[in-house]
């Protein structure tokens, strides 16, 4: 029997943004047909993933007949976040170590194919407002976090993504580490020519408080973020792939 996967996102008030995350876990269920995927929420949003983790954890060893743990997770939480920080190192972090019989994957990035998806996401944005010219300069807008372990993964996807581009990219955060996306923005502008324009690639995984603040930053184009335009529908298949990556390396399929 497969462990549940609970995919744990950060949460929102967007209606866009929840609509992403839930096309995610349905491109997750329709990619992997009988594994139990459930929702769950560090923050602004419920179920808490605690209590989703013990639900699915008591379900799982009814159907199983199991009342142990000792043939590995029963339930895998997935963080639908970007990289680490609080909400995995505490939120849950805490929740796994609460509920016997239960595992944390690693969060969905740094992974190729989300630069993949970074690197489709200018070529959308410079279909639409390109082409881009050599002074145009380029940002990547993370949410961030104090955890040192988050900047340094960020700063991975900023290189592999400038080394994809073949251009320079510079790393910014909404809040948490430095520099801040606006100020990123204003330091871009301030050094280029004065036609040249400032692209912000947004690593982010949908709509929400932080690409709002984002298109506030004065960027003259500002892409879509990882799971793709508002109202897309269907997910990414590779941003499913990557989910799906997580939790098979923490159930050790």
């Amino acid at each position: 029997m497969s462990a549940t996967l609970v995919g744990t996102s950060h949460g929102t008030d967007d209606p866009a943004g929840q609509a992403a995350v839930r096309a995610l876990l349905d491109g997750v269920r329709a990619a992997r047909p009988g594994l139990d995927v459930r929702e769950a929420f560090v923050d602004v949003q419920q179920p808490e993933v605690g209590e989703v983790l013990a639900e699915a954890v008591r379900d799982a060893r009814a159907r199983a007949g199991r009342p142990g743990d000792a043939d590995g997770p029963v339930a895998v939480v997935v963080p639908l976040l970007l990289s680490t920080g609080y909400h995995v190192r505490h939120d849950i972090a805490q929740a796994v170590t609460s509920v016997n019989g239960s595992a944390a994957a690693e969060p969905l990035g740094p992974h190729p194919l989300l630069v993949d998806i970074l690197a489709d996401r200018y070529a959308a944005a410079e279909a639409a407002h390109g082409p881009f010219g050599p002074d145009d300069a380029v940002v990547l807008a993370a949410a961030g976090s104090s955890v040192h372990a988050a900047a340094t993964a960020v700063e991975e996807v900023t290189s592999a993504l400038a080394q994809r581009l073949g251009r320079p990219v510079t790393p910014s955060y909404g809040a948490g580490a430095e520099p801040r996306v606006p100020d990123a923005v204003a330091a871009a502008r301030a050094g280029a020519p004065g036609s040249a324009r400032v692209i912000v690639v947004s690593y982010l995984l949908a709509p929400g408080y932080f690409l709002d603040r984002v298109l506030e930053a004065g960027a003259d184009v500002v892409t879509d973020p990882v799971a793709g335009p508002a109202g897309a529908g269907k997910p990414d298949p590779r941003l499913v792939q990557v989910v799906l990556d997580r939790y098979d390396a923490a159930a050790g399929v």
